[in-house]
């Protein structure tokens, strides 16, 4: 085990982990931060995503060793996501769910910095999230509403 310091949803967290564990690992076990899901463990479908220094990362194939910046998890976001939260229930944006965690830290992300104009960069931008219930028009247009003033 190896001393670890992190600052999470706003908290200095030190802990032990081992060398190599992911952030993933660290939030969902010691930190007991369940939100970032643990699906496929390669990076391919965004179910883990956290911010860390406000950018969108994977979080089961990032080392918690060399996270420096403060980490924010769907937990931490909630006060700010409410306005996407609601706009994906208004246009069918939930359904399994087992995405949605990944999708609100990404939107979140993205309603900070500016949602881009055409439809196709907003996929691009929301392509590292899989879903594979919705077909993404709904989690596009929640997006959208939730960017209105």
């Amino acid at each position: 085990m190896a001393p670890l310091s992190l600052t999470v949803n706003g908290h200095a967290r030190s802990l032990e982990a081992p060398p190599g564990a992911v952030l993933l690992d660290v939030l969902r076990g010691p930190l007991g931060l369940t939100g970032a899901k643990d699906a496929c463990r390669q990076g391919e479908c965004g179910a883990c995503t956290v911010l860390v220094g406000g950018r969108p990362v994977l979080a089961c194939v990032t080392l918690a060793a060399v996270v420096d910046d403060p980490v924010e998890t769907v937990e931490g976001l909630a006060g700010e996501s409410r306005r996407f939260r609601e706009a994906m229930a208004d246009q069918g944006g939930f359904q399994c769910s087992y995405c949605t965690p990944g999708m609100v830290v990404r939107a979140v992300a993205l309603l900070r910095g500016g949602l881009p104009a055409d439809d196709a960069g907003l996929a691009r931008a929301m392509s590292g999230n899989l879903c594979r219930c919705t077909g993404y028009q709904p989690i596009l247009r929640a997006l959208r509403q939730a960017a209105r003033p």
